[in-house]
């Protein structure tokens, strides 16, 4: 199926050393008790559905190829299923029989369905296409951004499909890989990925950026507890959340967030939206709200995960609702979602720091902040540029099982039809972010400014 899986595939760089309104807690989305058996077609997400008895099986596809994928159980009522990778899948009938809508526990927003009267051509027939061929084939019907980026996707299939084959056919994966490789290179975009098991993996951050590693998470973490805070910060949620009030400035907190997942060992939406809610109850008690007039908020190191889990920090962070962003594929319109506020919400100004290593629901994350209707400014560097959830694909064959590439196919707009992939959601205030320099200096000048901002009142 189709998820944020962007802390996944930064783990796997760094091992190779490289769908409705949300709430303050997502509430259970109820499933049809009486969803119809069948085949159903997930619009825009190159995916097929076919329900029969408590198993739901999916199917990766597109014009050319069919490939099986993910099976999911029944848990419940025939409305809601869970998969071997424990996402939970809600099934909700549309208004006529022939439509109805798929929800990812985690992903804000739904995915629209379409009943088809069965699997599609290429399910049934036993030849395999070639390699190359899925792999183009599935960039050209759901990558949103070739034209943004200057590629023309057609080219790249005439100056590399001849190579590719080649390879493919002699059984020489090395080349089959590099040639992967090369064609999504110059996309610089780190939600494209090819693992092509043992023989290699490929992934990149945009060019000047540093990807958010567990290393470097930790380097910065212990940074700031010495030269900005001079105290070590109270942590929750696995050690991703992090607070601790601003030294010598009473009434001003520091709250840092290094990812919207690995909240819990469950590594399950609801476990983690659930330990989201006590860190938050933790960190925003009554006292604290009565006496906080301000908060620097830390994203600069943010390897992504959920976006669900992004807007519930955002409710608790207004006592109104307001516009958050928008989603939208290739032909359908924008859904929008909304930041509803939550219990116990802090209403005053937010110093926002971002910077490269702020990634994927960092980012939705960010994007929900831009319209929130208190004092909120961004210090730091533009952000990675990448927001949609990934598909990850398969390629056909015994011998490339273990191979699986990633493909983002979603733009997440604002209000007035604007996206910030590729470039990242710029700066108000534009600090070094972790630099060389920086830390050879002991200097952490986004910090300091976010502190002068908010002591100055918005200066």
């Amino acid at each position: 199926m189709l998820r944020k899986r962007t802390a996944a595939i930064v783990a796997a760089l760094v091992a190779v050393g490289a769908l409705t309104t949300a709430c303050g807690r997502p509430a259970e989305r109820p499933a049809d008790v009486d969803f119809p058996a069948g085949f159903w077609q997930v619009d825009d997400y190159g995916t097929a559905l076919a329900l029969h008895g408590d198993t739901m099986q999916t199917y990766q596809l597109t014009a050319l190829s069919c490939l099986k994928d993910t099976t999911a159980t029944r848990a419940g009522n025939p409305g809601r299923y869970v998969t071997e990778d424990k996402d939970v899948l809600t099934l909700r009938r549309g208004d006529n029989p022939d439509r109805a809508a798929l929800h990812i526990d985690g992903s804000p927003g739904d995915r629209a369905l379409t009943r088809i009267p069965g699997l599609p051509a290429p399910c049934a027939d036993p030849a395999e296409p070639p390699t190359f061929d899925v792999f183009w084939q599935t960039f050209q019907e759901n990558y949103p951004f070739f034209a943004a980026k200057g590629i023309d996707w057609q080219q790249v299939r005439e100056t590399f499909r001849d190579r590719a084959r080649s390879a493919d056919e002699r059984g020489e994966d090395a080349e089959l890989f590099a040639v992967l490789r090369d064609m999504v290179a110059p996309l610089h975009d780190m939600h494209v990925t090819v693992s092509a098991g043992d023989t290699g993996f490929f992934g990149m951050s945009r060019p000047g950026t540093t990807m958010p590693s567990p290393q470097f998470d930790q380097q910065v973490r212990e940074f700031v507890q010495r030269r900005d805070l001079q105290q070590p910060l109270t942590e929750y949620a696995n050690g991703r959340i992090g607070y601790a009030d601003l030294p010598g400035q009473q009434g001003y907190g520091y709250l840092r967030v290094s990812g919207f997942s690995g909240y819990t060992a469950e590594r399950t939406f609801a476990a983690d939206s659930a330990e989201l809610d006590r860190a938050l109850d933790a960190i925003f008690t009554t006292d604290r709200l009565a006496t906080l007039r301000g908060l620097v908020l830390d994203l600069r190191v943010n390897g992504g995960g959920s976006d669900s889990l992004g807007l519930q920090l955002a409710a608790r962070l207004t006592d109104r609702p307001y516009f958050a962003y928008a989603k939208k594929t290739r032909t359908s319109s924008p859904q929008p979602q909304r930041v509803e506020p939550a219990r116990a919400a802090f209403t005053g100004p937010v110093a926002l720091l971002t910077g490269g290593s702020t990634v994927s629901a960092g980012e939705t994350f960010t994007q929900a902040m831009l319209e929130r209707p208190w004092p909120t400014t961004r210090i730091g560097q533009p952000t990675q540029g990448v927001f949609s959830d990934v598909m990850q694909r398969k390629l056909p064959g015994a011998r490339h099982a273990d191979w699986w590439f990633g493909v983002p196919n979603e733009e997440f707009l604002t209000s007035d039809g604007h996206t910030f992939d590729g470039t990242g959601i710029p700066p108000e205030l534009i600090e070094p972010v972790f630099t060389d320099a920086e830390f050879s200096a002991d200097r952490d000048s986004a910090f300091d400014r976010a502190v002068r901002w908010l002591l100055t009142g918005g200066k």
